[in-house]
């Protein structure tokens, strides 16, 4: 039987999202999926093999990678334009992507690229571009001064996990006159994978255990903790249909302006709040937003006082700001308004 074009596509297309969500069974399930031999579906990987798309390896088949590596000296005046080192080093890599990943690999680079000439104090910056069919990784290794111990130094918080834990707020800068402290939050929310590693700490809103497993030249946070510098991961698939706008009108209002912003709490406390002064710590600059979303998922219970200043004491001070929990548990709802009805 001769399948159409289309047929054939979707078919090696299957194989390979199998593949990229690492499939042991590819061959079986993808025979089931479509109704078809064993043999046809080991043509097709043959195939793709021939086009250099996948490779044998073991007993699995993985992805045939191309990588390069470039390190940029400040001392060369290597580190002076974003957008100079963006067309240099990363266009040709991006250039025959649909437009929108195009669109938000020019934004994500570039905004990390100017975080690191601007804010690291860096003598070197490293550069590493690993892409395979499927999906484009990008690493920027600095050896400045790390990004959580300059936030930590500059607003004076009390410890590394402050400076973190601020970041998935946004509006976040140590350079007010010149940046407007939104490219970490946009970025870290349109890419598919985001993580920053300094100082033995991480800042993702994904499980980055398993994202950094992935990568050779990272193999625990410990060895991080006494290394200079910041290393930012960035991972986007080739076939994304994300689009930059949608991400920014997300957090916008009718005028544009970046006056929303979401908070994942599972990644801020790693046990569940209990207390006054975590509250206090989480609203730290809620004044700057309009509509704070506060994404409960995956957090069993909160304590009364972390509910009652909250959403009572910050609440009364700041009517006008709109607290959205969202995701809550049984328990998490029945607390919260718990503390509601004690000042009716």
């Amino acid at each position: 039987m001769s399948f159409t074009a289309e047929k054939r596509s979707h078919i090696k297309k299957y194989i390979l999202e199998k593949i990229d969500n690492e499939q042991l069974d590819v061959v079986k399930r993808t025979a089931e999926a479509f109704n078809i031999s064993l043999n046809t579906v080991y043509r097709y990987i043959r195939e793709l093999e021939k086009d250099k798309i996948i490779k044998k390896n073991g007993k699995i088949y993985d992805f045939v990678e191309n990588v390069d590596f470039f390190t940029l000296r400040r001392k060369n005046s290597e580190l002076a334009e974003e957008d100079i080192i963006y067309e240099t080093y990363i266009q040709k890599y991006v250039q025959g992507l649909p437009d929108n990943v195009k669109q938000i690999w020019q934004y994500s680079f570039m905004e990390m690229m100017n975080n690191a000439i601007d804010h690291s104090e860096a003598d070197n910056v490293y550069l590493l571009i690993a892409q395979n069919y499927m999906n484009t990784l990008i690493i920027i290794d600095d050896d400045g001064i790390g990004i959580f111990r300059k936030i930590m130094e500059y607003y004076k918080y009390h410890s590394l996990d402050d400076a973190v834990n601020e970041l998935f707020k946004g509006k976040l800068t140590t350079d007010t006159s010149t940046h407007s402290g939104e490219g970490i939050f946009f970025t870290s929310r349109i890419l598919d994978d985001f993580v920053i590693i300094s100082d033995g700490k991480v800042f993702s809103h994904n499980k980055y255990d398993d994202f950094l497993s992935g990568i050779n030249e990272i193999r625990s946070l410990d060895q991080w903790k006494d290394r200079k510098g910041t290393i930012i991961c960035m991972r986007l698939s080739n076939f994304s249909k994300k689009v930059l706008k949608e991400v920014f009108d997300m957090f916008s209002d009718t005028d544009g302006g970046f006056s929303k912003t979401r908070i994942p709490i599972k990644n801020i406390f790693e046990t569940y709040p209990v207390s006054r002064s975590q509250a206090k710590r989480l609203y730290h600059r809620f004044e700057k937003f309009h509509e704070i979303e506060l994404d409960f998922s995956d957090v069993d219970e909160i304590g009364q006082g972390f509910a009652h200043e909250l959403f009572v004491v910050f609440q009364n001070k700041h009517p006008g700001i709109k607290l959205i929990p969202v995701n809550v548990s049984y328990e998490v709802e029945k607390m919260i308004n718990h503390v509601k009805k004690t000042v009716n």
